[in-house]
């Protein structure tokens, strides 16, 4: 299976994309796209929400040998982690874009001139555009907090600017028929409520499709609670570290760093759905696994988490933490990334369900 990202030829382009804020003002994106970006301690982010707090800037790099020093700033740009995690998901479902009976949802009903998709977090784009490439009929809409897709794409889908973490979302109810969010639990304070207007957004008998990363770190298959009680090293302190460093800001922000396990029983607490189907995906980081494709689903993780761990860096300071402090959190856990003692791995939790008729 090539890693190339490849879409059909492109029948239409948009130079300009809407923007769809809180209270449903619609402007657009055009050459000048700064004033969606903030900077804070030397990095962009986008500028509608400050609880993400992963940036959005445009620094490349490539992967080095021995690891770069932390004084270097290495990170791929958003996107390009953002494709990282696209390829990864689809090695874990087999070559496929998601779970979930998809192909049926979106067979028109009597009277629907066409079906709708929302991807909500869409990050780079990448999955917004295979789906557009898959059902070249289906409309999709992809938003995301800043304006880091491409600007060419599929006539049949097209991105917007929101922040996804209020009350009420701008978007109409029972309109979509199916709603996809993956890796988004982290910018968003009331995840049942999310949740709930996912539901509202979706028609009676929609799909809805969440993947949720676990930010606890794991070794050798024994995450890091399983050790602490049974009284264990992990043989990865500085990697275990920073990881609880983040989940602690995260909590800080108001985020429950607990939803990603508990995605199944949020979901059917909404009571909104039926056939609801929970399962996990086990990823090895590294490139420590024997089997093919899970050799190939290590290397990608490898990748993004050596991107991500600098990127980690403003998270850190805007929590309070010092320079030194955060430089030296982030250069142990790169250590342990790069020269690993165990086996490193991290959990994806997946839920699809249907809304009920």
């Amino acid at each position: 299976m090539s890693l190339d990202h490849v879409t059909s030829p492109l029948t239409g382009m948009r130079l300009n994309y809407p923007v769809v804020f809180p209270l449903n003002q619609l402007s657009f994106v055009g050459d000048d796209d700064s004033q969606f970006f903030t900077t804070i301690h030397g990095r962009r982010f986008n500028a509608l929400s400050t609880r993400y707090m992963l940036p959005a800037d445009g620094e490349e790099i490539r992967v080095r040998h021995p690891p770069p020093s932390p004084l270097d700033d290495h990170s791929l740009t958003p996107s390009q982690r953002s494709e990282l995690q696209h390829r990864m998901h689809q090695f874990l479902f087999g070559g496929k874009n998601y779970v979930g009976p998809m192909k049926d949802v979106l067979t028109p009903r009597e009277g629907q001139e066409r079906c709708r998709i929302l991807d909500l977090g869409t990050g780079g784009g990448f999955w917004a555009i295979d789906l557009a490439d898959e059902f070249p009929e289906v409309e999709v809409i992809g938003v995301d907090l800043a304006p880091i897709q491409p600007r060419y794409q599929p006539w049949s889908s097209r991105f917007e600017l929101c922040d996804l973490d209020q009350w009420y979302l701008p978007y109409p109810s029972e309109h979509f028929d199916v709603v996809h969010a993956r890796c988004m639990h982290t910018g968003i304070e009331n995840y049942t409520r999310f949740l709930h207007e996912i539901a509202r957004m979706l028609r009676p008998g929609g799909l809805m499709i969440l993947i949720e990363p676990d930010s606890e770190p794991i070794a050798d298959g024994k995450t890091a609670t399983e050790l602490t009680r049974s009284g264990q090293p992990s043989g990865m302190r500085g990697w275990f570290a920073l990881w609880e460093a983040y989940r602690q800001c995260l909590r800080d922000k108001g985020i429950d760093v607990n939803v990603p396990r508990e995605l199944a029983q949020l979901v059917s607490g909404t009571g909104a759905f039926d056939k609801i189907v929970s399962q996990e995906g086990n990823i090895p980081i590294g490139f420590w696994a024997r089997d093919p494709v899970a050799l190939s689903i290590g290397q990608l993780a490898w990748m993004n988490y050596d991107s991500l761990l600098p990127a980690l860096k403003p998270l850190f300071l805007s929590a309070g933490m010092r320079d030194w402090e955060a430089r030296k959190l982030i250069e142990e856990a790169h250590q342990d990334l790069y020269y690993p003692l165990v086996h490193p791995s991290t959990r994806l939790h997946i839920v699809h369900a249907v809304k009920k008729a």
